[in-house]
């Protein structure tokens, strides 16, 4: 009964964990979606402000390549933002909930197995007793 009862406590955790992964996940898609809107908006224009301004004392070609290169930096910048997350305190705590719980569980089975083999000893001894 020990068993069933913390493999349904580990199922719970884990799926609390996972509706935790899914919404944050949803909300940092969100939150890239609007940001990556406003950030289009934002290199266009800067885009037509630098040229003009660049394309004053600049070849055509070195302005287009200084702009590349600042979309490079600015994307490499992002990159590495969006690749930043950290799961939050509710996620870890449900993870830990349900390794602690898998042990338990796994470890009674193990007493379980080892109680009933022991019996099944005694019961073959008290056979051939007889």
């Amino acid at each position: 009964m020990r068993t069933i009862r913390l493999a349904r406590i580990a199922a719970e955790a884990e799926g609390l964990r996972l509706r935790e992964r899914a919404q944050r996940t949803a909300i940092r898609i969100a939150f890239g979606m609007v940001a990556m809107v406003f950030m289009l908006g934002v290199l266009v224009f800067l885009h037509i402000a630098g040229w003009y301004w660049i394309r004053q004392s600049w070849q055509q070609l070195y302005a287009a390549l200084t702009l590349a290169g600042a979309d490079f930096v600015l994307a490499l910048v992002l990159a590495m933002l969006a690749a930043r997350s950290q799961p939050s305190r509710v996620e870890l705590e449900a993870l830990a909930v349900r390794q602690r719980a898998m042990e338990s569980a796994v470890s009674s089975i193990a007493i379980s197995s080892l109680a009933l083999q022991l019996l099944r000893l005694t019961m073959n001894l008290l056979r051939r007793r007889r």
